[in-house]
């Protein structure tokens, strides 16, 4: 009787030892990775604490969809600081001038630095002020080459966020021979062939988008 006692007794200890090695832990971790939803789709970004990472190289987010064509044009804009001004007064993560933060409707630089959310809805707000700007050429030069770039309607918005609609306009007038260059030399060329075929066909052309929409 005492040995069938002390089997089920060890065997009641066994069985409480296991099962607590299934209980889920409170213990919260961080994630590497935030999520955030656009477009109805699902997106994976880096998360936002230096420390939640491995020593890991700093590269940025790659991908043929809008997110994608953000976060690249972000990296060569600003390598991603929202609080970046350069030296010309261009501005936050996107490097904004204040013309076009007037376009669409930000009257309040210092606001605009300090708003992260603002920033991100100001660079989609501008893509579809530009998209209807640029409607035309979009419809008739993509796929087509001119002076060695084939032109992709996502390579047309990045060209125009560097040196404007108008600028974008006038290269396609001088058939590719004459573009527009920034005062730090870089070219229109060079953001219509680095930021070719990406979809931004979640943008819709917008002759009045402002941010307050």
């Amino acid at each position: 009787m005492i040995k069938k006692w002390y089997f089920y007794a060890s065997l009641v200890v066994i069985i409480t030892f296991l099962s607590l090695g299934f209980i889920p832990s409170n213990h919260e971790t961080k994630p590497w990775f935030l999520i955030e939803k656009t477009d109805g789709s699902e997106y994976i970004f880096p998360s936002k604490e230096k420390d939640d990472y491995p020593k890991i190289t700093n590269v940025p987010f790659t991908g043929n969809r809008l997110i994608g064509f953000k976060e690249a044009v972000a990296f060569k804009e600003s390598q991603g600081q929202y609080r970046l001004v350069n030296t010309l007064g261009y501005m936050g993560k996107y490097q904004f001038g204040s013309k076009a933060l007037r376009a669409i409707g930000i009257n309040d630089n210092k606001a605009f630095l300090k708003d992260p959310a603002l920033q991100e809805k100001a660079f989609l707000t501008l893509l579809a002020k530009n998209k209807w700007i640029l409607r035309y050429e979009i419809k008739k030069y993509e796929g087509k080459i001119i002076n060695g770039i084939e032109i992709t309607e996502s390579g047309i918005l990045a060209a125009a966020h560097l040196g404007g609609a108008g600028s974008v306009k006038n290269f396609f007038k001088n058939n590719g021979s004459r573009h527009f260059r920034d005062a730090f030399g870089t070219s229109l060329k060079s953001y219509m062939k680095n930021f070719a075929g990406y979809d931004l066909s979640y943008i819709e052309a917008d002759s009045n988008a402002t941010v307050n929409d």
